[in-house]
């Protein structure tokens, strides 16, 4: 406990600087906003803003793409209870209840819960983080190349598992991440792979102009396709301090909403969005009254405001303690670092620990300031809800190019970031999530070269897989979970639940 607390201790040292507080106020800013826009999401936003993070401090760079994420779940309640249009992804069970109660003229009471509940779970899910992630370290450093490999296995069978639609298509975006993954020079041989004679693909493809292509373009394309449709309920909204009678039935299911976020940030192919859907599903299950939800229960935006915040916050230890992103965001992460020339895994912490706990103690001071920043400026995101999409993509799409050829003055990896756009807009028509193609392109070489790593060490007998007690739990996990989700009522009970 004494050392957990020098930890962190060393963390607000770091955090409290002026430099970071600036960039945690900058990226919580940035994230409420693009919160509040709808149909830009801190995936995308992240994916844009990587090459501006490469002349920032390691500190400094991840604080930033940290608050954006965390704080993208504070705005995108905003949207979706004023506009019921979710601003970002996770707020879609938000625009159930939370739209229900503005029209009932309860917009303030919704607003405040859903910002106080966030607020909530961010601290408590950020004590988790501190928490556990030091003895999870301490197993990591156990693990060896056969384990590392077989928990990499786990994990993309989990997120394809957990990704949304068809299993068919989530195991082939897979693949074809770790076959992106694989395209360049050989570490081992020094043969090109898979370059087509294209001498700028010898390092491999880059990993921002892929994902800015598949999350940044695409969305701008995607949402450039649809007609803009926003309904204002009030320019102003009046009476933010809920009721007494509101606390009393919001604050058990802020409780369930941040216990249960909590542990499926957590998982792979986890995060904000399942969380948000399951603390929602939860609610109604346990509910005395069912039937009031959809017509402005305060439950139904306390407990999936709460679980998105959490799930999102928590989703940072298996990125942080194993260097293995359980979702897109978390990969995003794994890049910005890999950027700064910074291995994600157990070491860092030993290694980096300036880095590791002030960017936990960041979270802290980032959920405070979003609490402030929130509920204030609630008349200002109300006015930048009014610009229309169209004025505001080409400046979105300037300032990509311009992070993109700035990376490396290249101006083929531009022409790449705009060739991932249109297969990513294929993608969405064709119903295929990008997230497993992103995880697969992230963990590919990782996986190859731990996979190459235990076959030496075992001098190619691949049955050592098998003999060591971890890995063969960790392959048996994912064989079973993959068993379990082809059986007929199951494979039907999944279909159900992301049809709801």
């Amino acid at each position: 406990m004494t050392e957990l607390f020098s930890n962190l201790a060393l963390g607000f040292a770091v955090a409290m600087t002026p430099e970071n507080l600036f960039y945690c106020l900058i990226g919580t800013l940035l994230g409420t906003l693009i919160g509040v826009l709808p149909g830009i999401g801190p995936v995308a936003t992240i994916a844009m803003l990587l090459p501006i993070t490469f002349n920032l401090a390691p500190v400094g760079a991840l604080i930033m793409l940290a608050g954006i994420y965390y704080g993208a779940q504070y705005g995108g309640s905003t949207t979706a209870i004023l506009v019921n249009l979710p601003g970002e992804s996770s707020s879609v069970v938000t625009c159930i209840d939370g739209y229900a109660m503005a029209r009932q003229g309860r917009a303030g009471a919704a607003l405040a819960v859903a910002a106080l509940g966030s607020f909530f779970a961010g601290c408590v899910s950020t004590v988790l983080i501190a928490v556990f992630s030091p003895p999870l370290i301490a197993m990591a450093q156990k693990f060896g190349p056969y384990e590392y490999f077989s928990l990499m296995t786990f994990g993309l069978v989990a997120a394809v598992v957990l990704a949304h639609g068809s299993m068919v298509k989530a195991i082939a975006m897979v693949f074809l991440g770790l076959l992106l993954g694989l395209v360049g020079t050989d570490v081992n041989s020094g043969a090109q792979r898979y370059t087509f004679g294209i001498p700028e693909l010898s390092d491999g493809i880059g990993f921002v102009p892929l994902a800015m292509g598949l999350f940044g373009f695409a969305e701008i394309i995607a949402n450039l396709a649809e007609p803009e449709r926003r309904e204002f309920l009030a320019k102003k909204v009046r009476g933010l301090w809920p009721t007494m009678t509101d606390f009393k039935a919001a604050w058990p299911a802020v409780l369930r909403g941040t216990a249960l976020g909590s542990l499926l940030g957590v998982l792979p192919g986890g995060g904000a969005l399942l969380s948000a859907f399951a603390a929602y599903t939860l609610e109604k299950k346990i509910a005395r009254d069912p039937s009031r939800f959809g017509k402005g229960a305060i439950e139904g935006v306390a407990a999936p405001e709460s679980a998105n915040n959490a799930g999102a916050q928590t989703s940072f230890i298996p990125m942080l303690t194993l260097g293995i992103p359980p979702n897109a965001v978390m990969a995003l992460m794994v890049g910005a670092m890999t950027i700064h020339g910074i291995q994600p895994g157990p070491q860092v912490m030993g290694t980096r620990p300036e880095l590791f706990w002030g960017m936990i103690a960041s979270m802290w001071i980032g959920n405070l300031m979003l609490v402030i920043i929130n509920l204030p400026l609630i008349g200002l995101w109300v006015k930048l809800l009014q610009v229309p999409y169209r004025l505001l993509y080409l400046a979105i799409l300037m300032f990509c190019c311009i992070g993109v050829y700035s990376l490396n003055n290249s101006a083929f990896e531009v022409a790449l970031t705009a060739l991932f756009g249109l297969v990513g807009y294929v993608f969405i028509k064709f119903g295929c999530e990008p997230a497993p193609l992103l995880l697969g392109f992230i963990l590919g070489p990782m996986m190859e070269e731990n996979l190459r790593r235990a076959m030496l060490l075992a001098r190619g007998d691949p049955s050592v897989f098998l003999t060591r007690p971890i890995s063969l739990g960790l392959l048996t996990a994912a064989a079973a979970l993959l068993l379990v989700v082809v059986l007929p009522a199951v494979r039907k009970t999944r279909d159900k639940a992301f049809q709801e």
